[in-house]
């Protein structure tokens, strides 16, 4: 038995009266791109930052998910002040979303080394199908053609707790609720996701830390989604670790390698297997990170683990 077409294709095509709750999508190298999914994070590295990512989820599956992301965020002169902007580029099937949102965040001192950062996003989410999307007569599908490019508004929230060796954070990056269709056979719609993420450094050795990590998603009308992450730095160059997603309908196993190439550019990769009934039609989820950064300010007084 071949699989050729996601399960979401599979309803729009058997039900006239179609539902699709559409969610952010989800990354393994979480940690390195928390911009997309929490504003408060823009400006918390103390630099430029720039980071890129390349996700080609399910190969081998024909219309596996692949995501691209761009994001840009760094503090002003007054350093409580951060700003940034991301473009997240989604397509699953044919389905397309692209979101492209600006970031701002404000950042309290709670003590020598404890900030606390309130963040807020806001942007649009862009919406489109396929014009090649046929039923299986191979005529085009009435009901769900024709959506191309439409563009609706959304706002996010988010806070930011963190020293230079732990941080906790709480966001929820769409707070709307959005159909993108306006079709009433049809609807895709943007529900709220809420995040929690958290993530400690402990030094077990001179040349060695250990920095597990967590993210937890909870998305109206979807399971409960738990990434848990364990990496360990040597010699303040390379990070390698597990990782392993808990999820009803999606589970994943894999592991993350970073290196610091130089002080301004870090490349990083991660593999995922599915656990679920996925697992025999797919050789695995690809993840390429790249960031880079300018550390000409005299602001930054020690090494950004997060």
């Amino acid at each position: 038995m071949k699989l050729i077409k996601f399960s979401i294709i599979a309803v729009m095509l058997l039900s006239g009266m179609t539902s699709i709750a559409q969610q952010l999508p989800q990354f393994t190298q979480y940690m390195y791109n928390t911009i997309s999914i929490n504003p408060a994070y823009a400006g918390s590295r103390e630099t430029l930052s720039v980071v890129g990512l390349h996700r080609s989820q399910w190969v081998g599956l024909d219309g596996g998910p692949t995501t691209q992301t761009l994001s840009v965020h760094a503090p002003l002169r007054n350093e409580k002040v951060g700003l940034g902007v991301s473009f997240i580029n989604d397509e699953l099937g044919y389905q397309n979303f692209q979101y492209l949102y600006a970031d701002f965040s404000y950042t309290l001192n709670l003590g020598e080394e404890v900030k606390l950062a309130f963040g807020l996003k806001a942007g649009f989410t862009g919406y489109s199908l396929d014009g090649d999307f046929q039923s299986s007569e191979g005529q085009v599908d009435q009901v769900i053609f024709g959506f191309e490019d439409r563009w609706k508004p959304n706002i996010g929230t988010g806070l930011y707790l963190h020293t230079n060796k732990w941080y906790l954070g709480l966001s929820a990056p769409r707070i709307l609720n959005t159909d993108y269709t306006g079709n009433d056979d049809f609807q895709s719609l943007e529900r709220i996701s809420y995040y929690a993420t958290a993530g400690y450094v402990f030094d077990i050795g001179n040349d060695v830390k250990f920095k597990p990590a967590t993210l937890l998603k909870l998305t109206n009308g979807a399971p409960l989604s738990w990434d848990v992450t364990a990496n360990f730095l040597f010699f303040e160059k390379l990070w390698i670790g597990p990782a392993y997603r808990m999820n009803e309908n999606a589970g994943a196993f894999g592991g993350i390698i970073d290196f610091q190439i130089s002080k301004q550019l870090r490349v990083g990769y991660a593999y995922e297997n599915p656990t679920s009934d996925l697992r025999p039609y797919t050789t695995g989820t690809h993840e390429i990170l790249l960031m880079f950064e300018l550390f000409k300010s005299k602001r930054i007084k020690s090494p950004r683990y997060f």
